[in-house]
């Protein structure tokens, strides 16, 4: 009877265990990332009346004889299934997909959470706002003027800079993919300003100096007369200013030539080859690149008092192609120069961030940099992570080290931006699951009083 009461007793415990993890799951129904814990039972060592014999000649074998003594949590465990993403449209919002948790930093401390609520304080690092915990990731490095991302290093502090400046830069680079209408009328000598107007095509795109000041980049196109498959291009920089800029055009040098040059297609239309006014001749194969140099308006002379000239490469396109190439078909002359890379200051207004967990700033002036990437950590047996508050866990004894990595790389899962991971408590589950822990409660306390009566009769053997 002693047996029965201590069972009875380690099931209302062990009950009450399990009703406050179902209590638990419940209160945080709606707590962003939250995983739901489940306890598991088992029973507790038996006392054995008498043990196992084998079989003999004159007898068969004897079962043993065994009384339980009860039972006891075998775990707890927390379960780790996706919750439900729920869209919120705050950029600094994220939710994982998949495997992976992020990586936050209070002082030294390092803990991992599936709650991705997060925004950026004062000084632009990127945090949890109901703690302060840095979130941790990989700020980019400027390199050779590349925004270079090093995810082999420790991660770090990820720092925002909003309002910061991205200074101007000077156009080095335009691309042309025009095309040159062959049946343009060619100008003969002495031909009026509206044949000249027919016979020409003028394209304009503007470029950045230093400073950042725009320019205008005009070039116009006519027909060599006597020569099909010959055009004539005269490139200015700000044409209204010609004068003063000086503009000088040619195949590796601007040294010694004029601001034309000649194209020359084969009988398909095809860009074949290029000449400089030196009489220079561009390479038979591969892209044709000229260099176009201008004084630069209202900057320093250099040492020897010449002006400031500024170089730019004018990219025609591959020889023999007719993708992203200057070309001379019969069809209407359309596009003009299409890329360029200059660009005037401009501040950091706003930012995105992509299913890889990369930062990107988007700038006032048109330009996006990467600022930084998202660290996600895993585990061997995330199971065995502590759960340390706020949302938070910890590595412990039995989990394994964290491994830090990209989104979606290693066994990581991927970011979606402007969401967040809801709690994955099912409620219908867990009021089955207390239906069933409050039965079973109920049961024990049935046991004890049962085995109550039956001391109570033997006491009563006395009367």
């Amino acid at each position: 009877m002693m047996r029965s009461l201590y069972s009875g007793v380690s099931g209302l415990q062990n009950h009450q265990t399990r009703m406050d993890v179902i209590g638990n799951n419940v209160a945080n129904v709606n707590t962003t990332g939250f995983k739901r814990g489940r306890v598991n039972f088992q029973d507790m060592i038996s006392q054995q009346l008498s043990g196992a014999a084998k079989p003999t000649d004159e007898v068969g074998g004897v079962n043993p004889k065994e009384v339980g003594l009860g039972m006891s949590v075998a775990s707890i465990d927390t379960i780790f299934t996706q919750g439900n993403l729920q869209s919120t449209g705050v950029s600094t919002d994220m939710a994982i997909q998949g495997n992976g948790f992020f990586v936050m930093k209070n002082g030294e401390e390092t803990f991992y959470t599936r709650a991705g609520a997060f925004s950026v304080d004062q000084n632009g690092t990127l945090v949890n706002p109901a703690n302060g915990m840095r979130v941790q990731g990989w700020m980019a490095r400027d390199i050779n003027g590349e925004q270079v991302l090093t995810t082999a290093a420790s991660p770090t502090d990820l720092v925002i800079p909003v309002g910061s400046k991205d200074p101007a830069k000077a156009t080095q680079n335009v691309n042309f993919a025009c095309n040159l209408n062959k049946n343009t009328p060619e100008i003969m000598e002495g031909a009026s300003d509206a044949d000249v107007a027919k016979g020409t095509w003028n394209t304009e795109f503007k470029i950045y100096d230093s400073f950042g000041n725009t320019h205008n980049l005009a070039v116009s196109f006519t027909r060599v007369p006597g020569n099909p498959n010959q055009w004539r291009a005269n490139v200015q920089i700000d044409p209204e200013n010609a004068d003063q800029t000086q503009t000088r055009v040619g195949l590796g040098t601007t040294d010694g030539v004029e601001n034309t040059f000649l194209i020359n297609f084969d009988n398909t239309g095809t860009l074949q080859s290029v000449t400089d006014t030196a009489g220079n001749v561009s390479n038979p194969v591969g892209n044709v690149v000229l260099q176009a140099s201008f004084n630069v308006p209202e900057s320093n002379d250099n040492e020897d008092g010449t002006p400031y000239r500024q170089t730019i490469n004018i990219d025609l396109g591959t020889i023999g192609s007719q993708r992203n190439t200057i070309t001379q078909s019969a069809s209407k002359s359309s596009t003009k120069a299409y890329a360029q890379d200059g660009y005037t200051m401009g501040y950091l207004d706003n930012f995105k961030i992509d299913s890889s967990g990369t930062i990107t700033g988007v700038y006032s002036n048109g330009t996006n940099r990467t600022i930084g990437q998202i660290a996600l950590a895993s585990f061997a047996n995330q199971n065995g992570l502590e759960k340390a508050g706020d949302n938070t866990y910890v590595e412990s004894n039995n989990s394994g080290l964290a491994k830090i990595g990209e989104s979606g790389i290693a066994g990581n899962g991927k970011l979606l931006a402007g969401a967040l991971e809801m709690s994955n408590v099912d409620l219908t589950e867990q009021f089955t699951d207390m239906i069933v822990t409050q039965r079973g409660f109920q049961s024990n306390a049935k046991t004890i009083q049962t085995a109550d009566t039956l001391l109570e009769t033997v006491l009563s053997l006395k009367r």
